[in-house]
């Protein structure tokens, strides 16, 4: 088995991926302001740095706040890669932590990670001020506000062009309402997982925002504070984020699950491993183009998860005749109740 996953870990390299979720960028980047390039202030802004990967990871606030995480928060350098000084005001300590090292040491600390796969998330906002209303849209300098929160909070975000009918369209009164189906229409022509409306209004040092997220046919809403807009975003796509984490990851308790998944190449081979990367991925067999894993998963997290990838699920019964085996096939486990399957 481990020369079937390295056979398609080689042929990875030449093969271009595509799929619907997305990786969020710099996930392992983490800036943090400080005062002075002072050795005890360096040691601080790292330990706040760790905390922030922390929730990224585990999309869980609670879970920077954990005492198994004591020595790590002690003693974050060894898990950075490199980190450099950013000149601003103020100056910002950029920290790069190590992958590999960063996704160990919290395992073995007991925390359960995310995938690095992330549904995308499509923002309409709009920023309300005494000037009038605003929508952000893809190409504003206040978009950048956005994105940056959405890196820092570990959530991929996409922004509506804000063309004549969408300014049209983003009103408070739709972006607050409870029916999503204007919003849904508008968002037909982005390729995103969920649906986020906020109005934000405030000025100054006083901001609040209302806003509500539609993803995987439920809606949840909130409201949030802060005492700048940078910070209210930060704030908004903080909440978002356990949101989706909560939705695709860790709903139900898990069990032992035998997952097989038809119509694979290489390409999807590739965006399999990483959607699955939360429950423990263990590959049994290959029969043509057929994938079979053991997974430790709820089935509602696993359909949460596939969902990201637009795979859909099959009847138990169900046989993919195209799958012919091109090779003598391993064996495959005898089917039982625990057993799942899906298609591209």
């Amino acid at each position: 088995m481990r020369l079937i996953a390295r056979w398609f870990a080689f042929c990875l390299l030449f093969t271009t991926l595509s799929v619907t979720a997305a990786q969020v960028e710099g996930l392992y980047e983490v800036r943090e302001p400080v005062a002075s390039q002072d050795p005890g202030e360096r040691a601080a802004a790292m330990s706040r740095a760790l905390q922030t990967l922390v929730v990224r990871l585990t999309g869980e606030r609670k879970a920077a706040q954990d005492p198994r995480l004591q020595p790590l928060l002690a003693d974050p350098q060894q898990l950075v890669q490199q980190y450099v000084y950013e000149a601003g005001t103020p100056v910002t300590l950029s920290v790069v932590f190590d992958p590999v090292l960063s996704q160990r040491a919290l395992r073995e600390a007991g925390l359960t990670l995310q995938s690095a796969e992330r549904a995308t998330v499509l923002a309409w906002w709009l920023n309300e001020t005494d000037g009038g209303s605003e929508l952000v849209a893809e190409d504003q300098g206040s978009a950048d506000t956005l994105r940056a929160a959405a890196q820092h909070r570990g959530v991929p975000l996409n922004l509506p062009l804000g063309d004549l009918n969408e300014q049209l369209l983003a009103n408070p009164e739709t972006l607050r309402g409870s029916d999503a189906q204007a919003l849904q229409e508008a968002s037909e022509r982005y390729a995103a997982d969920a649906l986020l409306a906020v109005v934000a209004k405030g000025a100054g040092d006083s901001w609040q925002a209302d806003w509500q997220l539609w993803v995987a046919g439920q809606r949840v809403s909130g409201s949030s504070s802060a005492a700048s807009q940078a910070a209210l975003a930060d704030a908004v796509l903080l909440e978002v984020g356990e949101r989706l984490a909560t939705q695709f990851a860790k709903a139900g308790a898990a069990q032992s699950l035998t997952l097989e998944v038809q119509g694979n190449d290489l390409a999807r081979y590739a965006s399999l491993q990483r959607l699955l990367e939360p429950f423990a991925p263990r590959l049994q067999a290959v029969v043509g183009g057929n994938l079979v894993y053991e997974v430790d998963a709820s089935p509602d997290q696993l359909r949460s998860q596939l969902q990201l990838g637009r795979l859909h699920e099959l009847p138990a019964e169900a046989v993919d005749a195209q799958a012919a085996p091109q090779a003598q096939p391993l064996q495959v486990p005898a089917a039982t109740a625990n057993r799942m399957r899906f298609a591209w």
